[in-house]
């Protein structure tokens, strides 16, 4: 039995990384973050949850374990200062960096990866870590399962918008009619984009650098459909910020199948 409990850092305190730092502290433990430059919101969800605020030397230095829980285009950047601060920092014990993106750091590295909603009431996201169980398993495993989901699961949510918006632009008509043949023929289907479509636009931002790194994980031009569905999910960030035309059309769409 440990005679402490755990302290953990948690970075960042976005919507998930809140989210598991809130349960981790339901549980006792310690969880540090690192604020610098964020929004009051983000602060709000990272009192709420019990973090504790320290500069990033601080938390490598208090830290038995960090998970770095970050949009794509963050990750690489933060395992890197990371590293930098493990390297001249005299740790007292070994620290280990929980990789829960697609890159990899050498501090006591885990190859890790998050699959499902933020923890919520009852419910937990899973977690996978290597050593995942089977022939032939290695670093990177976890990260390429998070990948191949998020291919699915954001990929169709891309896929439905793509063809929503093409159906559109051909004629509003023709968007009326696609949805009365997805009631008709595809009524699970059409469930899926009701339920998918809403919740992707806001978080259509962070889902581009994913939907690229998704591409150069299956390669070849293959992997040229998920640079075309990173293209729509800039689109929709663009709609926004902008005219918000896409969005409308997107929810009308959404809202009519609901009837």
């Amino acid at each position: 039995m440990l005679s402490t409990a755990p302290r953990l850092a948690v970075i960042s305190a976005g919507v998930m990384g809140a989210a598991v730092a809130k349960r981790l502290t339901s549980f006792g433990c310690t969880v540090y973050t690192n604020l610098e430059g964020r929004s009051e919101a983000t602060r709000k969800r990272a009192q709420d949850a019990g973090m504790i605020e320290l500069s990033v030397n601080e938390l490598v230095l208090k830290s038995d374990w960090i998970l770095s829980i970050l949009p794509p285009r963050d990750a690489l950047s933060f395992a890197e200062k990371i590293q930098e601060v493990a390297a001249r920092s005299a740790l007292p014990s070994p620290r280990t960096f929980v990789d829960c993106n697609a890159v990899r750091t050498n501090v006591g590295f885990v190859d890790a990866s998050i699959i499902g909603w933020p923890p919520k009431d009852d419910y937990n996201p899973t977690f996978y870590a290597i050593p995942l169980k089977g022939e032939c398993v290695g670093v990177g495993d976890a990260s390429a399962l998070k990948m191949s989901h998020a291919g699915i699961s954001k990929g169709t949510a891309g896929l439905y918008t793509t063809m929503v918006l093409a159906a559109h632009a051909s004629s509003p008509a023709t968007a009326d009619a696609l949805m009365r043949e997805l009631q008709i023929s595809q009524p699970i289907l059409l469930d899926r984009l009701v339920n998918d479509v809403p919740p992707m636009i806001p978080k259509a931002y962070r889902w581009i650098r994913e939907m690229e790194e998704i591409a150069d994980f299956v390669g070849g031009s293959e992997g040229d459909v998920y640079r075309g569905i990173a293209k729509v999910y800039e689109r929709v960030e663009k709609s926004i910020a902008g005219d918000q035309e896409d969005i409308e059309t997107l929810m009308n769409f959404v809202e009519k199948a609901k009837k």
